[in-house]
């Protein structure tokens, strides 16, 4: 019994070994195979570790995480040490290989169930890492509206590698944030970089503020740190091997992102897009381009309304109600939004429409749903302003009508005498003070620029909220209803104890007998073209008054009570035809300071006692022709500027002239002088006597020379730059060293009807260093601009605007050799009705026209390339790098712009093209003039020309506004 169950034992142990035996055996046979499978699980589990390293940074790790990784390193020690085993496999036994192979076998295992829960980790991770884009709920424009023009802009300069930095500029309310939504939703943008991070920056907005909320959007867990350049380093590790692009929305103030994220501006093709009301941040921003956001067109506001509207709008009752509507909103998308919400409720009824148009005329008065928000953003930019300087100056514009022109200079005139103005000894200190505000206002909108080159304008919306804001002050009362049709003075309780008022553009035809208004400080009865006469006690009780404009009226004299104005300091009689008489003493206006009686028959020797004024305009009819003639001007010894208009069709007016340039000569304090000299002789006299015209001198002129012209004033006239030098050069002869040597200081220059010379060089062109802006007229002789034969050194250095018309003989602008650095600032060229001319850019003068912005050709017959080959053989395809709009008006001849589609047209925007017959072939293709945004032309022009390929025409058709 026992021998048997020895035997059974020994069985057993030997099935065992066997069983063993076996196992080594094919332990043994696999080895190499099982070493091929950890080398492989080993290096998918180095893959998934070096994936979660790139995603993620050390300060979003979880404690999980944390293990896993270091659990990775030990692993991947232990199938290094199991690979160096088996390299040295030649020298084991095969005991060894087999426990080897066996321990592969264990550790793939191990390796694989490792990876898959390294697989979890990663998806837990990738759940916790920031999305690429946020999408933002919002507006989806309209195709080929004037704001999805500007998305498209956009787009093009987030595509150019050259352009790093871009900003969305605007007025409150034109849907910049809307623009900005559309962009960091749009695919392509996208597609172009690997982050979008949007940051709404608002008005209390700090650097940690800001810091946080990027944080926040990269889901960054930085708890513990306490200063910003660590939160700044991190953010730049987490984004250094990204291709991002930064949106700012609403930014108040100039922001530092290199403080704020550590970054700059060469980070691999990474972009900053900002949005800002205020032109001066983008330029402490640094932006490589600004694209301004201007209220909408009428016929996108339309659209616009019509849309959110819905189908009422389209009753043939209400659609011209509704277009009434429009018009108020003044194509502010902001606006245009709420009034919407409010009419979309009055369905199709009639009454209810007209009642809410009515209500939204006089909205600063009447409370209207939705408008309450309105005015408070709009009241931002009123708020925001710097000091109570500006914001005086901005509520005073608001007394005139809405939308009217301003002028500029007259404007500053009236905040200076109401003492806005401060920190200003003088006019001419008052003017700089005055353009800095004007600007400050411009900038964010409150004002806006006009057609005329020196006024300005409010939109009625802006007005409407100035009025509200003037209405709700304690200190100001006000009557304003200018060009409101009124034809007689308002109740009595409308005007007394107001501090202004404002009835120009009316029709009012009497005044009261006598008004009680102490505290008026401002009086505006301009243009009532029925006012005749002024009552003599009218005047008695304004002894606050400081601003009085009567100009345009029918009145034919002042009444005695005009002494009564002690405190007055601008007085405005200018264009009353009818206006003769003063019966009141003018010894009591001690203040005044500014006096207009141009156009006026008043003699001039009526207000000889003011010998302390500061500002005189004048005619040459309000100068007395008689023996005495002499002493009329010069006695205003105190006078800072000095205006005299000439009409040179009055018969003695040059004798007239002669005499008052020997008095202007004796005035020593002109800092400003505006006048018409009749010949070249009489400029010379002055330049010679004055004193004004010494080296150093801070006289700004504006000089005619020959007949009067006033006709293009606009062209060299800058509300930009106000204090600049103005020659005008009308029907003279040859050239005279007097002119050569005002040429030196001048900064716009109009030469009109000249004969005698063949081109601007004659002048001394070498010495026009200050020269800006150039306009050349009805020159029948003049055959070439600049003439390059005659000059080594590089000319026009720093002129911006060139302008020329009807020069008939004009066959180049430039002739011979182009000296490098000439027209070098160079931004805008206009020729019109140059019948000879046949190149535009001569060799070697387009190479320097790198900030040439817009070109208009207009009525140039022999023009048949805008770009000559046979000039340009060379061109580069960055040539005109900074051109923005191309105007072609009527060139029979013109059959093409540049000779292929080489050029790259980077900044192009606009181009406009009528009656060009000829023109069959544009210069471009699918990818340059990426930036262009409008073609205008004719259905018939565009039906005829050739394309290279379908692609181009399609891409160039949706940019089409055809007629």
């Amino acid at each position: 019994m026992a021998a048997e169950t020895l035997a059974a034992t020994a069985g057993i142990e030997v099935y065992r070994d066997g069983k063993c035996i076996i196992k080594r055996i094919v332990y043994w046979m696999d080895l190499k195979r099982n070493y091929k499978k950890l080398m492989q699980e080993a290096g998918d589990l180095r893959a998934t570790k070096d994936a979660i390293c790139t995603e993620i940074s050390r300060f979003r790790l979880t404690e999980d995480m944390r293990v896993w990784i270091a659990r990775t390193g030990m692993i991947e020690e232990e199938v290094i040490e199991l690979e160096t085993k088996y390299e040295k496999k030649q020298r084991w036994r095969l005991d060894c290989l087999a426990n080897l192979s066996r321990d592969m076998t264990e550790k793939c295992n191990q390796v694989r169930n490792h990876r898959e829960e390294g697989k979890l980790q990663k998806m837990t991770l990738a759940m916790e890492l920031p999305e690429p884009v946020r999408k933002i709920h919002t507006l989806k424009l309209q195709e080929n509206s004037s704001l999805h023009k500007v998305v498209r802009h956009v787009l093009g300069f987030l595509d150019d590698e050259k352009t790093r930095r871009i900003a969305i500029c605007g007025m409150v309310g034109t849907a910049k944030t809307t623009i900005m939504e559309n962009l960091n939703n749009h695919e392509k943008v996208a597609k172009m970089f690997d982050m979008i991070i949007w940051v709404s920056v608002t008005k209390e907005w700090s650097e940690r503020k800001l810091q946080d909320a990027i944080l926040q959007r990269l889901k960054l867990d930085v708890q513990g740190l306490t200063s910003i350049e660590e939160a700044a380093l991190i953010i730049s590790e987490e984004l250094k091997e990204k291709k991002y692009l930064i949106v700012l929305d609403e930014v108040w103030d100039m922001v530092d992102l290199n403080k704020i994220m550590g970054i700059n501006d060469n980070q691999k093709d990474s972009k900053v897009l900002l949005a800002s009301r205020y032109d001066g941040v983008c330029y402490d921003m640094e932006v490589d381009e600004i694209v301004d956001v201007q209220p909408l067109s009428l016929n996108d506001a339309w659209k616009m309304f019509k849309e959110k509207v819905g189908h009422p709008i389209s009753h043939p009752l209400i659609e011209p109600i509704a277009r009434h509507v429009v018009e108020e909103c003044h194509g502010l998308p902001l606006l245009i939004d709420r009034v919407a919400r409010t009419f979309r409720k009055k369905d199709k009824n009639v009454s209810r429409w007209e009642d809410g148009l009515k209500r939204l005329q006089r909205w600063d008065s009447v409370k209207i749903e939705g408008m309450d928000e309105v005015l408070e953003r709009l009241e931002i930019c009123y708020e925001d302003l710097k000091d109570g300087e500006q914001k005086e100056c901005f509520l005073y514009a608001a007394l005139y009508p809405e939308e009217s022109e301003i002028y500029v200079d007259y404007l500053i005139e009236c905040w200076r005498a109401e003492g806005f103005i401060n920190h200003a000894n003088n006019f001419k200190q008052a003017r700089d003070r005055g353009h800095t505000v004007l600007n400050e206002l411009i900038k964010v909108s409150l004002l806006e620029r006009s057609n005329k080159s020196k006024c300005v304008k409010m939109n009625k919306v802006f007005r409407k909220m100035a009025l509200k804001i003037l209405s709700q002050s304690a200190n100001s009362k006000i009557l304003v209803k200018p060009h409101e049709e009124l034809e007689d003075f308002p109740r009595k309780e409308e005007w007394e104890l107001a501090n202004r008022i404002s009835l120009m553009d009316n029709g009012v035809s009497t005044l009261p007998k006598s008004v009680d208004c102490h505290d008026l400080l401002t009086l505006l009865l301009q243009r009532n073209k029925y006012l005749t006469s002024i009552p003599e006690l009218f005047f008695m009780s304004m002894c606050h008054l400081q601003v009085l404009d009567l100009h345009g009226t029918k009145i034919s004299a002042l009444p005695f009570s005009l002494s009564n104005l002690i405190s007055l300091k601008a007085l405005y009689l200018n264009s009353c035809p009818d206006l003769i008489e003063i019966t009141a003493s003018v010894e009591a206006l001690k203040h005044l300071e500014v006096l207009d009686i141009r156009k006026t028959k008043i003699n001039l020797l009526k207000f000889g006692s003011l010998i302390w004024l500061k500002c005189l305009r004048i005619s040459v009819c309000n100068l007395e022709t008689g023996y005495h003639i002499e002493t009329q001007v010069s006695r205003f010894d105190t006078l800072e500027e000095l205006s005299i208009d000439v009409d040179s069709s009055k018969e003695g007016w040059d004798e007239i002239v002669k005499m008052v340039v020997k008095e202007v000569v004796m005035l020593k304090k002109l800092t400003s002088l505006r006048f018409c000299f009749p010949e070249v002789d009489h400029l010379d006299l002055f330049v010679k006597h004055s004193p004004l015209w010494e080296k150093d001198s801070c006289l700004t002129f504006q000089f005619s020379v020959g007949c009067h012209d006033s006709a293009f004033a606009q062209i060299l006239e800058s509300i930009d730059n106000p204090t600049h030098n103005i020659l005008k050069l009308v029907n003279g002869q040859g050239v005279d060293p007097v002119i050569i040597k005002v040429l030196m200081e001048t900064n716009a220059f109009g030469l009109i009807g000249h004969k005698g010379v063949s081109s601007l060089s004659a002048f001394g062109i070498e010495k026009m260093n200050k020269m800006f802006n150039c306009l050349i007229d009805r020159c029948h002789e003049i055959k070439t601009i600049v003439d390059g034969h005659k000059t080594s050194e590089a000319v026009l250095k720093w002129l911006e605007n060139l302008y020329i018309k009807d020069v008939p003989k004009l066959e180049s602008i430039w002739e011979g050799p182009v000296c490098a650095g000439s027209l070098a600032q160079l931004a805008s060229i206009t020729l019109c009705k140059c019948l000879e001319l046949k190149k535009i850019f001569s060799h070697g003068m387009i190479q320097q026209l790198l900030q040439l912005k817009h070109l208009r050709v207009d009525e140039c017959y022999q023009i048949e390339e805008i770009i000559m080959e046979s000039e340009n053989a060379q061109l580069v395809p960055e040539a005109l790098p900074k051109l923005k709009t191309l105007i072609l008006l009527d060139l029979p001849r013109l059959t093409r712009i540049w000779a292929n589609d080489s050029l790259e047209w980077p900044s192009l925007q606009g181009i406009e093209i009528s009656m060009c017959d000829m023109l069959k072939i544009l210069p471009f293709n699918q990818v340059n003039a990426t930036n262009l945004q409008s073609i205008k032309g004719q259905q018939s022009w565009w039906g005829d020309l050739v394309w290279e390929d379908d692609a181009t025409k399609q891409r160039l058709q949706s940019l089409c506004i055809l007629d």
